[in-house]
């Protein structure tokens, strides 16, 4: 597919119909040949009215939605291309009250559009190598906001009490890695760390006591930030620390809490954007609708249960 926006006002112009995105559409979940998706048979007819497919193996019916996280959702495609497009290109995140509002529908389809699309944005599996940071953060409530009957005690610093971690892994030149975690123990972190990271890497983390044993497996730098340093030659976290930051205001400015249930979503976006920040937009908005188009259904029962 060539380059055909660069700018909002191109992008507009591009998808100003439902037929021009049925058509990309079909371009991106076809770009390896087309098949059948309830039985992959490569064989398919096109009916006259350009909607609807049908196989010529298993002879059942199907549209260019069918079995990608779209479903057969009723929403137009291009309504969904500008839920997509608002999600991969602003750098804080939307929450589902503006999507709704600038999609045209409820607030409640646009939460379900919005985790639909998180889905797509998974990280990938491989491994980080080279100089790698490790940092983590946390989401929940402060005490200090909450009236004093309801605060609990002993919440303070990395306690998961009350408030949920993430581990954050930041290859230098490279990717960062976001996980959830359920708590901070050294064995939670090693093992993340170990799973992620290629061995021979070199390793830079603050001194947090979950990472005093990661020199037994790797080439460990430390900045001791009790002692406020934070910089010690190439060792040090300011890049996690910048991810973070960036998450932070997204979170506190944009969707105010995330649940528990699906924090891994919204760290997957964040990752995602940040991963991507240098992608010209024609080609990240064509990568995003690829992830879509061979990605499973979600039902919306499935993601609230």
């Amino acid at each position: 597919m060539k380059n055909q926006f660069k700018t909002l006002a191109e992008f507009i112009s591009v998808f100003n119909n439902e037929e021009a995105c049925r058509e990309y559409f079909e371009k991106a979940r076809f770009a390896q040949g087309e098949y059948c998706p309830h039985c992959k048979h490569d064989k398919i007819m096109h009916f006259a009215d350009g909607k609807r497919y049908r196989c010529f193996s298993c002879k059942k019916d199907f549209t260019i939605k069918t079995g990608t996280l779209f479903g057969e959702s009723k929403i137009s495609l291009q309504k969904w291309f500008i839920a997509i497009y608002l999600l991969t290109v602003t750098k804080k995140g939307i929450s589902s009250i503006s999507l709704s509002e600038q999609v045209g529908v409820s607030q409640k389809t646009a939460w379900f559009m919005d985790m639909r699309i998180r889905e797509a944005l998974k990280q990938n599996k491989g491994k980080l190598f080279g100089i790698v940071e490790v940092d983590e953060t946390y989401t929940g409530g402060k005490e200090k906001n909450k009236h004093w009957n309801k605060r609990t005690k002993h919440t303070q610093g990395r306690s998961t009490k009350t408030k949920i971690a993430v581990m954050g892994l930041f290859q230098r030149g490279g990717e960062v890695r976001t996980i959830v975690v359920g708590d901070v123990k050294v064995s939670t972190i090693e093992n993340n760390i170990i799973a992620n990271v290629e061995k021979g890497s070199k390793v830079y983390t603050d001194d947090f006591l979950s990472y005093a044993k990661l020199n037994q497996h790797f080439e460990h730098g430390v900045v001791k930030h009790g002692k406020f340093e934070y910089v010690r030659g190439d060792v040090h976290s300011n890049n996690a620390e910048s991810f973070w930051a960036l998450f932070k205001r997204g979170y506190h400015g944009i969707y105010h809490t995330m649940s528990k249930k699906h924090l891994q979503r919204y760290v997957d976006e964040f990752a995602f954007r940040f991963n991507n920040r240098e992608v010209e937009m024609q080609d990240l908005f064509t990568s995003v609708v690829q992830k879509v188009s061979n990605s499973d259904k979600m039902g919306y029962k499935k993601l609230v249960a």
